[in-house]
């Protein structure tokens, strides 16, 4: 009994703190920050380097007309930006379109050998200091590279991330899951920022220090994660800017962010592999609270917790474990007869707030266990498919 206890109220604290409690207690770690260091200074003069802008593009006929037309608009000086889309591997109008553009150095290859080596490949050619890796299904803001390149006035700032925003769209109740998901990560974003540094930034819109770049391996999953941290890990702070943002919209349909999901829950777990020394505080004393509690809880020990925590309520409940048990069992019965009905509501495409916020939070966490399952049996590639996105609305 006492140690079903132990595994049942060990589990509900990982649980909560993971998802709530480190950003109650960040947040309350950084209001003591600002008490002892005051408010801190605004931006200096303008810092208007010479940056590349670069996409990597997967046979996005559809789209990159409208990529293109969006990166030109860049309120940018036009003497100072250049521009690279790479597209290996395309067999549809990508490059035809593409070469239309005279401002665009295209690259390409014949080979496709996924998202990670073509911006490995891509980089080589990079000659300004600064670049800016933007994902080609997202507009950016006019202002979005000016206000990037604010940071780097800062020379312990290597890389900097931008926001990232979920249109309105015409699809179904995943869009409403996947835009309150990034809410609240884009909060904990400020916060990570604000106490030290982002812990991993998205790929949507990044910029980096040209000479920090070290090239992830090829078959490298989250590419934006593993360029992140290894700046990170060089002693480089990774700035957040939500004032640049790129916009997306949501997945097209709940097997799509499942799929989505899936691939990035299997890029954790590689990417945890490959960055072991992070999970020592002696060498990394600024980052590994931060990086634990925001990145490695997550894909580790509380989707783990979920289901200890449900299991040893069961077994306490059946050994009589007291009135408290059947208190918990009953609301653990109910979170997840909410989140089931959030699922039935989902697959007829009724967006209901209040049921889908359980149902998504269960969908990440079962994610998480089929990412693991498909990283240890080596089923995910790196060779990224273009996901299915929904029509934004007019």
């Amino acid at each position: 009994m006492s140690i079903l206890s132990v595994i049942f109220w060990l589990s509900i604290f990982i649980v909560c703190y993971s998802y709530v409690g480190y950003g109650f207690l960040l947040y309350l770690v950084i209001r003591v920050k600002r008490l002892l260091q005051g408010k801190t200074s605004g931006m200096a003069a303008p810092f208007v380097p010479d940056v590349t802008f670069l996409v990597a593009a997967y046979n996005e006929e559809d789209f990159i007309a409208e990529k293109i037309a969006n990166s030109l608009s860049m309120d940018y000086p036009a003497a100072k930006i250049q521009f690279i889309f790479v597209t290996d591997g395309s067999s549809d109008n990508t490059n035809e379109i593409i070469s239309q553009h005279p401002r665009i150095t295209l690259l390409y290859d014949p080979q496709r050998k996924g998202k990670m080596a073509a911006v490995n490949r891509a980089m080589a050619s990079v000659t300004t200091p600064f670049v800016v890796l933007s994902d080609a299904n997202t507009l950016l803001n006019p202002a979005a590279v000016s206000l990037l390149m604010q940071h780097f006035a800062d020379d312990q700032v290597g890389v900097v991330a931008g926001e990232k925003k979920v249109m309105a769209t015409t699809g179904g109740a995943e869009a409403e899951g996947e835009g309150m998901y990034w809410k609240y990560e884009s909060l904990l974003k400020k916060w990570d920022a604000e106490l030290y540094s982002v812990m991993g930034a998205a790929g949507e819109l990044i910029a980096i220090r040209t000479a920090l770049y070290e090239q992830p391996l090829e078959d490298t999953i989250l590419d934006d994660f593993m360029i992140s941290f290894k700046i990170n890990m060089k002693g480089y702070r990774v700035m957040y800017e939500p004032a640049a943002y790129a916009m997306e919209t949501s997945s097209a349909s709940l097997q799509e962010e499942y799929k989505r999901k899936v691939r990035i829950s299997a890029g954790g777990f590689q990417s945890m592999g490959r960055l072991l020394p992070l999970l020592n505080p002696f060498r990394y004393p600024k980052i590994t609270w931060q990086y634990v509690s925001h990145r490695v809880l997550r894909w580790t020990l509380a989707p783990l917790s979920l289901l200890l925590a449900l299991v040893s309520n069961i077994l306490l409940i059946l050994f009589n474990g007291g009135i408290i048990y059947i208190v918990t069992g009953v609301l653990q019965l109910l979170f997840y007869m909410a989140a089931f009905t959030g699922y039935l509501l989902a697959q007829k495409q009724i967006k209901a707030k209040y049921f889908y916020i359980p149902f998504y939070f269960v969908f990440m966490n079962v994610a998480v266990y089929i990412g693991c399952i498909r990283f240890f049996r080596k089923r995910q590639s790196a060779v990224w498919e273009r996901a299915q996105r929904s029509i934004a609305v007019q």
